[in-house]
């Protein structure tokens, strides 16, 4: 029985406001379009809403008037800064959500915040459901984002056919929003310290006279075994660090976070503050557009092996 039901709410197309059209939120905007479900989007710089005009979308002029008639809302901003101002700001998502409708946020945000923004939306009698993703833009746009999932499991539910158009799978974490975030910072940091671990291997090798090629032969013959590790030992090999699929300026944020969420929790993670000061590095260098593999550039700097990374 409850695979019927799950059948049927697939089949069941949508009304969704869309918050964030940046790489990521764009991609998974026209994903929901493709899968039929109605779209009123909102992205703070006008212009970047204009191909899902093109494709279909509404374009509203604040996310109150994207949220206003829609069942659920969905929102991919940067930080929580973004995140706050479009929720609770005046014209924000809280102000024009319809008590009952589902705020879903795929948005890498604090725990401090993913538990406010719950408290507040479950005081009006709306939804809240944490939804972050891994994935960068090519995986957006392909459908192969996994999403992570928190929140009362009937608005999980209730959400499901939307989450499912944006990606190859879902982890459910339970009852409480901020879990899935704490889950999705804690992923990052695996990504970082990895970035970390790469680019000190690349400047090893790189100083002792062998060509990073082969030593990236070496990786993706013995360790790789993740698109996401081979992709980031390729961009480090080959000092490709624009355009960023994950800028490092967004990458200090995460890890900050991870060490605020460590911190709480009273859980020491010495490497992370070792990550955390090398990215706030790039970003003192200028390296904050560039995508967050430049961790590569900054260990190649420290062993004297060239110039910032552009």
């Amino acid at each position: 029985m409850r695979n019927a039901a799950r059948a049927r709410a697939r089949r069941r197309h949508m009304k969704v406001g869309f918050i964030g059209l940046g790489n990521m939120g764009s991609a998974m905007a026209r994903n929901l379009l493709a899968a039929g479900h109605s779209l009123v989007v909102w992205n703070r710089s006008p212009a970047k809403a204009e191909p899902l005009k093109q494709a279909g979308a509404t374009v509203a002029a604040t996310p109150a008037e994207a949220a206003r008639e829609a069942e659920v809302v969905i929102s991919m901003v940067a930080d929580d800064a973004a995140a706050e101002t479009a929720t609770l700001g005046l014209a924000g998502v809280h102000a024009g959500l319809a008590r009952g409708a589902v705020h879903v946020s795929s948005s890498t945000l604090s725990v401090a915040l993913s538990r406010k923004l719950a408290q507040v939306h479950a005081g009006s009698g709306q939804g809240y459901v944490a939804a972050p993703v891994f994935g960068r833009p090519a995986a957006a746009e392909s459908k192969q984002l996994w999403v992570l999932a928190a929140g009362p499991a009937p608005q999980v539910e209730r959400v499901r056919p939307l989450l499912s158009a944006m990606g190859r799978g879902l982890t459910e974490l339970g009852e409480e929003p901020s879990a899935a975030n704490v889950v999705k910072l804690s992923g990052n940091f695996l990504i970082a310290s990895m970035l970390e671990a790469l680019s000190e291997s690349f400047a090893l090798v790189r100083k002792s006279g062998v060509e990073p090629a082969r030593f990236l032969d070496v990786f993706q013959s013995v360790f790789a075994r993740s698109p996401v590790f081979e992709g980031y030992a390729t961009a480090v090999a080959k000092e490709q660090y624009s355009p960023a699929g994950f800028a490092l300026r967004l990458g200090l944020k995460d890890v900050s976070l991870v060490l605020e969420a460590a911190r709480a929790a009273e859980v020491p993670m010495p490497l992370a503050s070792l990550v955390r000061d090398n990215l706030l590095g790039g970003l003192a260098q200028g390296m904050g557009a560039l995508d967050w593999s430049a961790l590569g550039a900054i260990a190649a700097q420290r062993a004297g092996l060239g110039p910032p990374a552009k």
